[in-house]
């Protein structure tokens, strides 16, 4: 068997390698599965290529190639070791902003080095030229598009900038027009290829990035990360075929396709159009919305919410972003634990953009050892609050405001939330009365069935565990006067 062939056969096991990898990563129970596959894959691939690549080039050159594969290794074992997973959505955004790089980087190599240098004709035949022309600069479009609108996403979820969307005049022509103009130029460049225009199509697709991301608001952002990475699957699947790869062609539509449907699943789930996500036309403010609203709200304390839950036939929690960045998931699941042996029903109601990221929620309870049975998505449990006795919304804001159903105006109005305050009772865990990530107030925490309860979420759910620890009596505590928003 000679080096090709089994570099043939070793990309041939690596793709069924990654299918199996995309099929594990569907289900809690063969994730970690999943999750070895993809990294089988990816390591037997990355040796194939290495093997293949010593054939024709110099000692010095496969020396600096494990140089640098070693040096990557260390870099992405040192940044594994100390990300929390509250950070996982924005080190998945730069993630994907370096396979948009290397897309652009690959499709400038490419072209210095067959049409700068006059060997075209060595290299490519003369009926293929026009494709690899187009190949090229479509690879750059949408390698740059990547580039700079997940830098964007990274920005806006560490909360460099800020998550509302920037909205410039005619932001949808500008939009357009750039499409357009790359259109125009890929044509012209299959024509006559040039340097100028290589540099216009950079520059284009840059600035295109930038304002596609920055246009969507905060509380879109899952959608944005998802959709991301479908486009840093494409942009694979474009150097794989200025590359002559097939695996990296195979490995990036799988990416792009996965990465497009788990888009348009979330866009369903959001009342989203999935066009709209792809020209980052949604997620603009309302000119109404409304930040200002005042209103009384109630405050109760972690003995009082103890009490509550001990005399409850039925409790559903709600987790959000606040409670993976309270770190609050085994605390939560340890309370679960003593609910279920005091025979109340416990379920957690996880909305399809809880967290900053596709899924995030069901990995940290999953990590918590949280039952998998009593995880319902959010079509699963909403028709169930108004049976409930109490819900509690640990670190949620935006996925149950009912906004979103009672307020045309809203900036999140059409999108479908848990519907929390159905329930005889809510209890709210926040740090304060401050706006969700979406930049919008919640009518939710005014209620007259729902009470605040403020402090770090992993402390307020430890302190009710001590409560409800002591022998099973739970003193009755006054609840806290009710304060307006003015007088915070």
């Amino acid at each position: 068997m000679t080096s090709l062939t089994a570099s043939h056969a070793a990309d041939l096991v690596a793709a069924l390698l990654f299918i199996l990898s995309l099929a594990g990563l569907s289900q809690h129970r063969t994730s970690r599965a999943g999750v070895v596959y993809g990294i089988a894959g990816m390591a037997l691939a990355l040796v194939a290529t290495i093997v293949v690549a010593a054939q024709s080039i110099s000692g010095g050159a496969v020396a600096l190639i494990l140089l640098a594969t070693a040096l990557g290794a260390a870099i992405g074992l040192q940044r594994a070791r100390k990300v929390e997973m509250t950070q996982m959505p924005e080190l998945i955004a730069v993630l994907h902003s370096f396979v948009g790089l290397a897309a652009v980087l690959l499709g400038w190599n490419s072209y210095l080095e067959v049409e700068s240098h006059g060997d075209a004709q060595t290299r490519i035949t003369s009926d293929l030229l026009g494709i690899h022309h187009a190949e090229v600069f479509i690879g750059i479009f949408i390698g740059a598009v990547t580039f700079t609108g997940s830098i964007v996403a990274f920005l806006k979820l560490s909360a460099r900038i800020k998550s509302r969307p920037l909205v410039l005049p005619g932001k949808n022509a500008l939009n357009l027009g750039a499409l357009g103009a790359f259109v125009a130029l890929t044509v012209w460049f299959t024509i006559t290829p040039n340097l100028p225009l290589m540099i216009a199509v950079t520059v284009l697709a840059l600035a295109l990035g930038w304002h596609l991301v920055a246009s969507i608001g905060g509380g879109d952002m899952p959608v944005v990360v998802s959709m991301l990475n479908s486009y840093s699957g494409w942009a694979a699947a474009a150097a794989g075929f200025l590359l002559d790869n097939n695996l990296l062609i195979v490995t990036g539509a799988l990416v792009g396709s996965s990465g497009a449907y788990l888009s348009y699943i979330m866009c369903k789930a959001m009342n989203r159009s999935f066009l709209s996500v792809i020209a980052g036309g949604f997620g603009i403010e309302a000119p109404s919305g409304g930040e200002a609203e005042e209103g009384e709200h109630r405050e109760v304390r972690a003995a009082e919410v103890a009490e509550m839950l001990a005399h409850s036939r039925s409790v559903i929690i709600t987790p959000g972003y606040g409670m993976a960045v309270a770190q609050a998931q085994h605390p939560v699941a340890e309370l679960t634990r003593r609910l279920r042996e005091r025979g109340v029903e416990v379920r957690f109601g996880v909305h399809p953009v809880a967290g900053r990221l596709p899924g995030h929620m069901n990995v940290l309870l999953a990590e918590a050892k949280v039952p998998y049975d009593i995880v319902l998505e959010m079509d699963e449990i909403n028709d169930d609050f108004a049976a409930t006795s109490v819900v509690l919304v640990i670190g949620a804001n935006d996925t149950v405001n009912p906004a979103a159903m009672d307020d045309p105006s809203s900036p999140i109005a059409g999108m479908p939330v848990l519907r929390v305050w159905e329930a005889e009772q809510v209890v709210v865990f926040k740090r304060s009365m401050a706006s969700g990530y979406a930049g919008v107030q919640n009518p939710l925490f005014f209620r007259e069935n729902s009470s605040m309860l403020f402090g770090d979420a992993k402390q307020s759910v430890e302190a009710i565990l001590q409560a409800l620890g002591t022998d099973g009596r739970h003193e009755a505590i006054p609840a806290a006067s009710g304060t307006t928003m003015a007088d915070r």
